[in-house]
């Protein structure tokens, strides 16, 4: 990790951050964004800058960096390279850079008694087979079955995610595939599922795998002006409605709920896995 030397700035300025590899990108981002969650008091603006595998491409993401901190944005840069003439090449950045993959692969060279392979994306390779394709699989079902779109196979779902929209269902949903290989599908409230005393048709059969997703009216606003502004679907009564609607169709059937407004798609996606009990 090498330092900025950038002043320090109060909790609330924006940083730029940059996830930055010689492959995806997915292993800088995932890691980085886990780093970056514990300082909730910054605004981040992200990067993600994958395939950086020569040294050219390396300095054109220096420019960018540069350019970022010229306008007060005192960058920070994740990296996982392994290449040392791309690495060296990032060093220059006017920016804190955390290597990613430096220390521990120096450790675990130490540990094996041989030194790391720098074959490009071999850090990003599929690891076991079984597994990737079993979550290649999760996240084909899940967009198939995003916001209710389809009924079939419904019956070998993991968890169905109910709740009215734009509560975080989708995010959730496809974190669960990926992550976890689970297959998920999530189901839209609507006007038309009330009132009724019951799960709405499509998934009452499956209600032991329901779980509900509700938030705070105003986020709920908030977030809906932002897909309709100045809505009736946007309006903050609209949203109260919904909301205490949901919360009480999950009351009645006995379904786990949980508020979204203060957590991350991580710690939601913790919280089913625990109270489903299911075993990724």
């Amino acid at each position: 990790m090498t330092g900025s030397t950038a002043s320090p700035r109060a909790a609330t300025a924006a940083r730029a951050a940059y996830f930055v590899s010689d492959s995806t990108g997915i292993t800088a981002e995932t890691l980085g964004n886990a780093l970056l969650s514990n300082f909730p008091g910054f605004a981040f603006v992200k990067h993600t800058i994958p395939f950086v595998d020569t040294p050219e491409g390396a300095a054109n993401v220096v420019r960018q960096i540069a350019d970022d901190a010229a306008a007060g944005l005192d960058p920070i840069v994740f990296r996982t390279t392994k290449t040392q003439s791309v690495s060296s090449v990032l060093s220059t950045a006017p920016a804190t850079t955390i290597d990613l993959l430096g220390g521990h692969l120096t450790e675990l060279e130490e540990a094996l008694g041989t030194t790391a392979s720098e074959q490009l994306g071999q850090f990003h390779m599929l690891g076991d087979p079984t597994q990737y394709f079993a979550r290649m699989r999760a996240v084909e079902y899940a967009i198939e079955h995003d916001d209710g779109q389809s009924s079939r196979a419904l019956d070998i779902a993991d968890v169905i995610i109910v709740a009215p929209s734009r509560c975080g269902k989708t995010p959730t949903t496809m974190y669960l595939a990926l992550q976890y290989g689970l297959l998920v599908a999530n189901y839209p409230l609507t006007d038309d599922d009330f009132p009724t005393d019951g799960l709405p048709r499509l998934v009452a059969p499956y209600a032991s795998r329901c779980f509900g997703i509700t938030t705070t009216p105003l986020r709920l606003s908030q977030v809906r002006h932002e897909r309709r502004p100045d809505s009736r679907y946007a309006s903050l009564a609209q949203c109260t409605i919904e909301l205490r609607r949901a919360e009480d169709l999950y009351r009645r059937n006995r379904v786990p709920f949980l508020n979204s407004s203060t957590k991350s798609v991580e710690e939601m996606s913790a919280v089913i896995l625990q109270t489903l009990r299911l075993r990724p």
